[in-house]
């Protein structure tokens, strides 16, 4: 029993001793010839460094796509106004027939909120959105802002998070009291020395007093271009009962509203061109639908627009938008882009072990005669195989990790140049560095293999 344990113990030294001698072997064949090698291992440095920086970038896109999708929160139907601005020539006639073509539709209201809410069961949630812009002010500062109506539902379905204090509570929101919850960079400017909570400040003509902070959000001058977004840490929000009645209800008609209709009224009506401004009489200026499951949401999405329109007297001043359809078509549009600029980048790779495959051609002649020798002296094919097989290997992995350490290099200027989120992983890495180490087996394969089975005595005799 010790004898077969000496033995196995033996057999596995012979074979370890046997790999190390191969590879010192091509370690010295290499650094023989340094730029050779240099130059052949090129292809394998740029193939493994495009590869590792196009999956860096579609990494850094799908990212994107997910961020946008927690921005614009999962399961959601949002429904936006359609102001429209009509333009054409004042003719007495047409224009009243114009006029009396035209139905009647309230626009967005709380109602409409109210009613999917309560008539479609795969709702989750209604949560209307009056924005207006006004300005902020306190102890001699000011700066434009959004005052942002919501209901209590708003903080709940969103990745809003509270740094200080709280969110609305449904008394506050019934009663309509002038309570605000403020942004980040709201609170940074105002609020530098103290704590905002219990404070006021005020917003456009009112005195609102603050019960709650948001963390900072960090949003992407991309996301914020793409998806229409604004910077949220700027925002001020309050009840959206507080806002409709404190500060402006654009669906109840006003005296000033009275007195700008009858002072159109009087305009010269004998003008070749008259341009009406679009009003906008929409109570709300969102609605941000949450259906239970993701499945039911294009139908949901159907039944809300139908059920709108019969609400709005068949007038379609709304749009409704599915963000996650959108946003999946958008992800596989860049799969597809980020899978036909891997394989270009693998066809590097390819390149890379063919010009390997042509050097170690071109070796195995040069150094015919050294081949022999160690036939001669007692070397066997499978020896010559793993030394021209090391060869191969070491050139290979040495560009490999190159390529590496460059594709990094390449992934960290194309983001901080073109603007482009890339995320190096670690599993890029690893296929990377596997796909070199393959190539320069595979493509190592058949010189060494022809040199192994050349003829020991013209191989003696070659010059």
């Amino acid at each position: 029993m010790k004898e077969t344990r000496i033995a196995a113990a033996f057999r596995r030294f012979v074979i370890a001793h046997g790999l190390l001698s191969n590879f010192l072997t091509a370690v010295e064949a290499i650094t023989r010839n340094k730029l050779r090698s240099t130059l052949t291992s090129l292809g394998i440095v740029f193939g493994v460094a495009s590869v590792i920086s196009m999956l860096a970038i579609g990494r850094g896109a799908q990212q994107e796509i997910l961020d946008r999708m927690r921005l614009l929160g999962t399961n959601n139907i949002i429904i936006t106004p359609i102001v429209e601005q009509e333009e054409g020539k004042a003719e007495g006639n047409e224009s009243e027939k114009t006029r009396e073509k035209k139905k009647f539709s309230p626009g967005l209201t709380l109602a409409d909120a109210r009613g999917i809410g309560t008539v479609i069961p795969a709702v989750e949630s209604v949560s209307p959105e009056v924005i207006l812009e006004t300005t902020a002010i306190r102890e001699g500062l000011k700066r434009t802002t959004k005052l942002v109506g919501v209901d209590t539902t708003f903080f709940r379905h969103t990745d809003f998070e509270l740094a200080a204090g709280s969110f609305f509570s449904p008394q506050q929101h019934e009663r309509s009291l002038p309570v605000a919850v403020i942004g980040h960079a709201i609170k940074t400017k105002f609020f530098t020395r103290e704590d905002p909570i219990g404070r006021q400040i005020k917003c456009g003509k009112l005195w609102l007093t603050v019960v709650g902070v948001l963390k900072e959000r960090n949003i992407s001058k991309q996301n914020i271009q793409h998806l229409g977004l604004r910077d949220y840490n700027y925002d001020i929000y309050s009840p959206v009962n507080t806002v409709l009645l404190r500060y402006k209800n654009r669906s109840l008609v006003t005296r000033r509203d009275i007195q700008n209709a009858a002072r159109e009224g009087n305009n010269n009506s004998s003008d070749e061109e008259e341009t009406k401004k679009a009003v906008n009489y929409h109570q709300i200026d969102r609605l941000v639908v949450r259906v239970q499951n993701s499945a039911q949401i294009r139908p949901v999405a159907d039944v809300v627009s139908r059920m709108l329109q019969r609400r709005h007297n068949g007038v379609v001043d709304f749009s409704v938008t599915i963000p996650e359809e959108l946003l999946k078509q958008e992800q596989r549009t860049k799969e597809i882009f980020n899978i036909v600029l891997g394989a270009i980048a693998s066809i590097s790779l390819v390149v890379g072990g063919i010009g390997i495959m042509n050097i170690m051609l071109a070796s195995v002649l040069e150094r015919t005669k050294e081949i022999g020798i160690r036939r001669s002296v007692g070397a066997t094919r499978k020896d010559i195989i793993l030394q021209f097989l090391s060869e191969a290997t070491t050139i290979s992995v040495s560009g490999g990790i190159v390529g590496i350490l460059l594709g990094l290099g390449i992934s960290t200027v194309i983001e901080r140049t073109a603007g482009i989120l890339t995320i190096v992983s670690l599993s890029s890495v690893v296929i990377s560095f596997a796909i070199s180490i393959s190539i320069g087996i595979a493509f190592g394969f058949f010189p060494a293999r022809t040199a192994a089975y050349q003829d020991v005595i013209q191989s003696l005799r070659y010059e």
